[in-house]
């Protein structure tokens, strides 16, 4: 198969596409590397619907990656994941909407398009966790504690576009990982950046059923096969505070061979998920298929949107599995 991966400039030393892409070379694929972040490109060139069986995406929130992505898809390329799928969840705004209207356990969002505007939030949301709508790598996260934390913090926060706040949610200081890859789910702890002091290794960690199924669900709201959600441990149960495409994977076992095997099924057209659309989608887990309602919401606004609980969901507890083999027939 042939093959064209973007990655811009900040991933261009990570083991993570670069150790996907070697692998896929080794089992006599051809790989494309674009670095649209550091290369003019003429758009109408740059896609080729015919030239490649995918197109894979591992770059920043806010870069130029996603816009050659869905030119891909527009040309009627495979993308993985699919284009329309990312975007709802590279915009956190966006995606809080999207995921409280379906039942995720996402704790209450505010937007703002100006870092004074979170002023109108009241001082009994605090403290709050703040964030742009567009961060990745966990750049520019705040623990907020008082609305006079926030009155200083104003310049630090302007120039960060669209911002999100949400309340803290009270934890142990370990952030719980669970990444999806090739119908699998994966669980590991890191220390949270909100808590710097807490020293917790970096493992994998059992994966319990209530922790699978929210993990399933969410590739299911959102459209997307390959992917990682960071969910945390709160007084009033596990909330999920992020949602990222394309992860780092890390602590996976054979990380590279596992995405490079979900990479080839995708772009073969094996397993993957429609996007959400409006009306009803069909969502797929392997052995299991069910009809998901797809709830309108309404644009994000600095106003709460009320909690909702999880939906059930037929998701039967996932344990890790073990390393597969490494061969993979061309």
């Amino acid at each position: 198969m042939r093959l064209c991966f973007l990655v811009e400039e900040h991933y261009r030393h990570d083991g993570m596409p670069n150790e996907v892409v070697r692998q896929l070379k080794a089992w006599g694929h051809r790989v494309d590397v674009l670095r649209p972040g550091g290369s003019l490109l003429r758009m109408s060139e740059a896609v080729d619907a015919g030239t490649h069986d995918a197109w894979v995406l591992k770059t920043v929130s806010g870069g130029p990656g996603l816009t050659l992505l869905e030119a891909a898809a527009a040309a009627g390329a495979t993308t993985v994941n699919d284009a329309r799928a990312i975007r709802g969840v590279r915009d956190k705004a966006l995606a809080a909407a999207i995921g409280r209207g379906r039942g995720l356990p996402l704790p209450p969002t505010y937007a703002a398009a100006r870092p004074e505007l979170l002023a109108q939030i009241p001082a009994t949301e605090y403290p709050l966790v703040v964030k742009p709508a567009d961060g990745s790598s966990g750049r520019a996260v705040h623990l907020v504690p008082s609305p006079e934390r926030l009155a200083a913090m104003l310049p630090e926060l302007a120039g960060e576009g669209m911002l999100v706040a949400q309340p803290y949610v009270p934890n142990s200081g370990t952030d719980l990982k669970v990444y999806a890859v090739g119908g699998e789910l994966f669980a590991t702890e890191r220390r949270s950046p909100l808590h710097p002091d807490t020293s917790v290794p970096e493992r994998l960690v059992p994966l319990s059923a209530e922790i699978a199924e929210i993990g399933a669900r969410v590739g299911e709201v959102y459209g997307l096969d390959l992917y990682g959600v960071d969910v945390l441990l709160g007084p009033d149960g596990p909330v999920v505070v992020d949602v990222n495409d394309f992860p780092s994977f890390r602590q996976v076992p054979d990380a590279a061979a596992r995405v490079a095997r979900a990479v080839l099924g995708l772009a073969r057209g094996a397993g993957s998920r429609p996007c959400p659309e409006a009306g009803s989608a069909l969502a797929h887990w392997p052995g299991r298929t069910m009809s998901i309602p797809v709830q309108a919401t309404a644009a994000v606004a600095p106003v709460a949107v009320a909690p909702a609980a999880v939906a059930p969901v037929a998701v039967a507890p996932v344990a890790v599995a073990p390393a597969a083999p490494t061969g993979e027939p061309v």
